[in-house]
């Protein structure tokens, strides 16, 4: 799902676990949008893989590959946060835009039976820190004049996923601390929103969909009765992170086919 708009020409944008799934779909339609992209995981392999694929998509689009460079980060790590930010102000001169994306999900099962370390880990991860990544990236972000942070959340984050209930409480966190950076960043021109993906085709996914009756289960509330694929939710990240969004801040813009989102 390519674009010709080029909404994005002339920023730095670095997006958290995005060597595939959802967090590769944005970085590529970031990079066909004409942005310089950053991506990262916490392997170099996936690293290295998912930096081949976008040489290959800036060619196709007549990009130079030097637009995308990729590190190595896990976001739970403050000097891996800190090499991000920096390494890619060194290479690219600033950054505009921060696209917050990682997550985990270790256990599977009623949330009582979620043990405290991996509940500590579920929100140190999708929660903390993606919010300390953005306390080292505002800086910047100021400085851009036309800052844009973007949360990865969840349809969990509005109704309750059997299996992955801790999970989707820390999806919830998310549109709290979506709300609340966006009134403290609004005066400095720094946009705060949030994508609440549904029932997306991922690796992250297959545990759902490979268990037939939680598949049909979820099929049967989405109006468009199908799953969703990663390259579905370019678009919409790419919306709120330019101009095109201009005066959308605090906001959740969901993405799941239909699923009725109210908390």
């Amino acid at each position: 799902m390519a674009s010709n708009s080029k909404r994005l020409i002339g920023k730095v944008s670095v997006i958290t676990a995005s060597s595939d799934g959802i967090g590769f779909a944005i970085a590529k339609r970031f990079l066909q949008e004409g942005s310089k992209v950053v991506i990262s995981s916490r392997k170099q392999q996936n690293v290295d893989s998912a930096v081949e694929k976008l040489h290959q998509v800036a060619e196709e689009n007549q990009l130079p590959a030097s637009n995308v460079m990729g590190m190595v980060c896990h976001v739970g790590k403050q000097d891996h946060r800190e090499n991000l930010i920096e390494q890619t102000v060194n290479k690219f001169g600033g950054l505009d835009i921060l696209v917050s994306n990682a997550a985990v999900s270790p256990t599977f099962g009623n949330i009582f039976d979620v043990d405290e370390k991996a509940f500590d880990k579920i929100l140190d991860t999708n929660v903390q820190s993606g919010f300390l990544l953005c306390k080292q990236a505002i800086p910047h972000l100021k400085k851009s004049g036309n800052g844009s942070i973007l949360f990865v959340s969840s349809i969990g984050a509005y109704m309750p996923m059997p299996g992955i209930g801790a999970y989707c409480v820390s999806k919830t966190a998310l549109l709290g601390l979506t709300k609340t950076m966006a009134a403290e960043l609004a005066q400095f021109n720094i946009r705060v929103n949030c994508l609440a993906p549904g029932l997306i085709k991922t690796k992250f996914s297959d545990p759902l969909l490979d268990n037939s009756d939680v598949r049909d289960q979820y099929l049967n509330v989405i109006p468009m009765r199908r799953v969703g694929d990663p390259d579905e939710m370019g678009g919409p990240a790419v919306f709120l992170c330019s101009d095109d969004a201009s005066y959308v801040t605090g906001e959740t813009l969901v993405a799941a086919g239909g699923i009725n989102s109210r908390l």
